[in-house]
């Protein structure tokens, strides 16, 4: 008798029998069944409780087969989003892979940040795109004249100007993407109304202590930076100092362990003014934020 993965081509499956089939794929893992009912939700991005309400709904042979790969891919210990491709983040459903950082809910708050503080327009510049999500979110809700997704990796750009051509036509402010050491790029003009970055700020002494959904599968690229984790936040504030223009805008996001010490090289920094640290919405230091002086 055929299993799941054999029957013949075309024939359909209801959503409580893929949930039950993949559960049994997924039993290495601790809620299998609850990994499922995600998985399966992700791939069809609908809600989570969406299984729970339309376990008799047909899924095709087509899906079938994506399920089917993505709970391999889960069961050998990739993370949701790489397993099945895609991340949420705002209102934008995103393609991911190993290439970028999984996005994270946390940043959502930083896209809010900027807008409630950048409505003149301006250039903006997301520093360390990685999949595009600061940079789309922010061409799709603010009202800027252009927004920039800088990245060193060429990889990571390949999934950024993916993401971006497919909101393109829903997005009034245009979009391009650079290769570039932080703000270095010739590619990236002067007089930025605000720098955005969620820079690499994780220790290397600091391996050990990560999981390892995060350690061995998200570029190290994108996670880890010498110096304690300080060296590219520090280097960025320096360079940004000269790319915006008087009164714009620094907004990085950090952990609690470097949120105090990234506050306190902007405010030793005569160039800044207005320096801030906000929580994020479990209470944690998490974003600084800084204007570039206008007398300096």
């Amino acid at each position: 008798m055929a299993d799941n993965g054999e029957r013949a081509t075309g024939e359909v499956r209801r959503v409580s029998a893929v949930v039950d089939a993949i559960t049994l794929q997924l039993g290495v893992l601790s809620e299998p069944k609850r990994e499922a009912r995600d998985l399966l939700s992700a791939l069809l991005d609908v809600p989570r409780h969406w299984p729970l309400l339309r376990q008799d709904d047909a899924i095709d042979a087509d899906m079938w087969k994506r399920v089917c790969v993505a709970a391999s891919r889960r069961a050998e210990g990739a993370p949701l989003a790489y397993a099945v491709g895609r991340a949420n983040f705002r209102h934008l459903t995103l393609d991911v892979d190993e290439r970028v950082l999984i996005p994270r809910p946390e940043t959502e708050l930083l896209v809010d940040l900027v807008l409630e503080r950048c409505t003149a327009g301006g250039i903006v510049a997301d520093v360390g795109t990685g999949s595009g999500a600061l940079a789309i979110a922010l061409a799709r809700e603010g009202k800027f004249d252009e927004v920039i997704g800088v990245d060193i990796s060429s990889d990571a750009l390949d999934v950024a100007r993916t993401n971006a051509a497919y909101y393109a036509a829903m997005t009034r402010t245009p979009m391009r993407f650079v290769q570039g050491d932080l703000l270095g790029s010739s590619a990236v003009p002067r007089g930025l109304a605000a720098v955005v970055s969620n820079p690499p700020y994780i220790s290397y002494a600091e391996i050990d202590e990560l999981p390892s959904s995060v350690r061995d599968w998200e570029p190290a690229v994108a996670l880890f930076s010498p110096g304690g984790g300080m060296e590219i936040t520090a280097r960025l504030v320096h360079q940004a100092a000269t790319a915006l223009t008087p009164g714009g805008l620094l907004a990085m996001e950090t952990d609690a362990r470097r949120a105090s010490l990234t506050a306190e090289l902007l405010a030793t920094d005569a160039r800044y003014a207005n320096v801030a640290v906000h929580l994020d919405l479990a209470g944690r230091e998490r974003f600084v934020l800084a204007n570039r002086r206008e007398n300096q």
